[in-house]
């Protein structure tokens, strides 16, 4: 008896060694954290804090490539066929759910497809105008529109991404017509409310806070049902329309395959950097709330997220592409 409870031990040590060592040997080189928006987006500027924060915890380089276009999934597909050694890895944001909800034929599975690591934040959303414009308030924006329907315009990061259904979502509850425009993501959106080429931006406060702090824009409503300790003057769209919320979310991935060790490990990365008081203060200025989960707590809540952006699109009737 004794000698087969040691032969079953050692199948066990055995088992357990190399995956430790895998975990051990990641990572052998820097890590590529990719993201799928414009430079100084709520992305970029997320993607670049966690880089620097895991690039300490992992002891080896973590390096921000950005991939814009198609709300993000340009990004997601190429991580997607990326080699799974841990090595490619992606910042994916709330318009991950968004595409898989509102994209008939997605090149890449949103959930089969990624090994999830764990989230990092939630946020809100800011609606705003320039400071000069006559729209001072939530209200102002619907009794426009309802004057003169598909006459303001509104900006987003991409057909598709959340802020993109945030607009669609708040226009279909207001019953008002509102006109998309979409970017690529990043700071043009704010330069061009700023010049007047378009009526109001639908962003995150990394994009927008500055600027509204500053009096250059007028933040008109944040879509968190109270308001949002970052830009707690900006009074909740939900005010003026009851019951309206939009939660968003940013998480760390890599592709489907990738060793279950080397996941556990960067989900203890990101867990650890999270509790780091400068990480936090960084992340706090950019509007957004620190959250951590397990890989599979990730997994599910990104499962939830897509169901609930199903229902989204089809309340606010939009047409899947």
């Amino acid at each position: 008896m004794p000698t087969r409870r040691l032969a079953v031990a050692g199948m066990i040590s055995s088992a357990f060694v190399p995956r430790f060592a895998r975990a051990q040997a990641w990572p052998s080189r820097p890590v590529i954290l990719v993201h799928g928006f414009g430079a100084g987006g709520n992305a970029d500027s997320i993607s670049r804090v966690m880089a620097n924060a895991l690039s300490e915890e992992l002891g080896q380089q973590v390096v921000v490539e950005a991939k814009p276009g198609a709300g993000g999934n340009l990004a997601s597909e190429q991580v997607a066929r990326s080699q799974p050694d841990g090595h490619t890895i992606i910042l994916l944001t709330g318009g991950h759910a968004v595409s898989a909800a509102l994209y008939r034929n997605l090149r890449f599975n949103p959930v089969d497809d990624f090994a999830f690591a764990s989230l990092v934040a939630t946020f809100p959303f800011i609606v705003a105008a320039r400071a000069e414009s006559p729209l001072k308030t939530i209200g102002d924006v619907i009794e426009a529109a309802r004057k003169d329907p598909g006459k303001l315009t509104f900006s987003s990061v991409g057909f598709g991404s959340t802020q993109h259904l945030t607009g669609e979502l708040f226009a279909g509850t207001a019953g008002i017509k509102l006109t998309h425009v979409p970017y690529r993501g990043g700071m043009q959106p704010l330069a061009d409310l700023i010049s007047g080429r378009i009526d109001l931006v639908v962003d995150t406060i990394t994009v927008t806070g500055a600027a509204i702090r500053s009096g250059t824009i007028r933040g008109l409503g944040v879509t968190s049902p109270e308001p949002w300790p970052a830009l707690a003057e900006v009074p909740p769209v939900a005010a003026t329309l009851p019951g309206f919320q939009v939660p968003s979310w940013i998480g760390i991935a890599a592709p489907a395959g990738t060793p279950p060790a080397v996941v556990e490990r960067l989900n203890a990365a990101i867990a650890k950097a999270l509790q780091v008081e400068k990480v936090r203060e960084q992340l706090g200025f950019l509007g957004v709330k620190p959250q951590a989960t397990s890989p599979d707590g990730m997994r599910a809540f990104v499962a939830a997220e897509i169901q609930r952006w199903k229902g989204v699109v089809e309340t606010a009737r939009l047409e899947r592409i």
